[in-house]
């Protein structure tokens, strides 16, 4: 019997020493890791810090009738297009937004806000308030709101978005279709995903995408990682082939835009005024075997210049169609990107160094970029 007694206190001293190394050096995965003790894992948790800071953003503005000759119109046509000259109609959106500081500020997309006439802030609580746009900035879809009541309500803590990897927990809080506190989640599919590759040349982004479904009237709200802090700005949706994929704006770039227009009321892009092209020496050396090829293009990687736009920076320092650009301010250039990217950088009227491949030979351009035209 002693020995019996004696084996088994031996035994659990085994398993108490096995189960300690277990812990140790196989620790829980994350989702149990995190789960607390009253049951609720770090979702809940991650919403409890910022769904209170979420809001839902209705629009609306006047769309002018078109006008008919009354005396060109049967009865039946004045009964479907209306009496000539009656009030315009009211056309209405929603979209969803983050505050983020304890002065009411919002942040959200700026297709939700852009052009309207009011927009009404509706809180976690169920409050509805009046919001003014401070400013929008169509480049990179973002927007700030002012909350013009005095509303006490608390504050969404902003992450850094230049710390996510992939793999890393995505939770999308909005309004989609209308339906508040709506929560999905998903983990960062991917990073730096550039926005011209979606089919939007028209911006300067790169996105955060994610599997977290995020639906119409998602726009404008938060992403946020598993701590509960804002990481991005939910803003596309790919629908019908790739259904599934989210993107989102990071949360850095996000906030030196909002401060921009907090102070400026608008942001200022840089722009050469060039059309590019990917060039690399596949491309070339394809390029250039063609018996109809009417020039011959250097055989290595850089942004081949497709067009020069007329009065343009591009064109006063004297840039043509068929240069290529290898470096800018010194950095390497390989792609079109890279260039967009330091272009951002840039100065306004500052000169801007570009290294240029013309007829084989390097030449060195000074560049002063302007505003780009339209959003001054």
């Amino acid at each position: 019997m002693r020995f019996l007694k004696t084996k088994f206190i031996y035994l659990f001293k085994i398993c108490i020493i096995f189960s300690f190394f277990l812990l140790n050096f196989y620790p829980l995965p994350k989702v149990l890791a995190l789960g607390s003790l009253d049951g609720h894992n770090f979702v809940s948790d991650a919403v409890k810090n910022v769904g209170p800071a979420v809001v839902r953003i209705d629009t609306e503005r006047l769309v002018e009738r078109q006008q008919f000759d009354p005396t060109l119109l049967d009865p039946l046509l004045r009964d479907l297009l209306g009496e000539p000259g009656m009030a315009p109609d009211r056309e209405r959106g929603q979209g969803s937004g983050v505050i983020i500081d304890k002065n009411g500020l919002v942040l959200t997309n700026a297709h939700v806000v852009e052009r309207v006439d009011n927009v009404s802030v509706t809180l976690a609580d169920g409050t509805n308030c009046e919001g003014q746009v401070l400013g929008t900035d169509s480049i990179t879809d973002l927007a700030l709101v002012k909350i013009e009541d005095q509303i006490e309500s608390s504050y969404a803590p902003l992450g850094d978005s230049e710390e996510l990897e992939v793999g890393d927990w995505a939770i999308a809080l909005g309004t989609p279709y209308g339906l508040e506190k709506t929560v999905t989640l998903g983990i960062v599919s991917s990073l730096h995903r550039d926005i011209n590759s979606l089919g939007f040349s028209d911006k300067r982004l790169d996105l955060i995408q994610t599997d977290a479904a995020i639906n119409p009237g998602n726009s404008g709200g938060p992403l946020i990682n598993s701590n509960g802090q804002v990481i991005g700005i939910n803003t596309l949706v790919r629908s019908g082939p790739g259904a599934g994929l989210g993107f989102a704006i990071p949360i850095n770039l996000a906030k030196n835009v909002s401060d921009q227009l907090l102070k400026k009321g608008e942001v200022i892009h840089p722009y050469l005024g060039v059309q590019l092209i990917s060039l690399n020496p596949k491309i070339a050396k394809e390029h250039n075997e063609d018996p109809n090829a009417l020039v011959q293009l250097p055989e290595r990687s850089g942004a081949l210049i497709q067009s020069v736009i007329p009065n343009s920076p591009a064109e006063k320092a004297g840039l043509r169609r068929g240069d290529l650009v290898i470096a800018a301010e010194n950095i390497l250039i390989e792609e079109p990107k890279a260039l967009l990217d330091e272009v951002e950088k840039a100065q306004i009227g500052k000169i801007f160094l570009l290294n240029v491949l013309r007829d084989n030979k390097e030449i060195e351009v000074n560049i002063k970029p302007e505003a780009l035209p339209g959003l001054t």
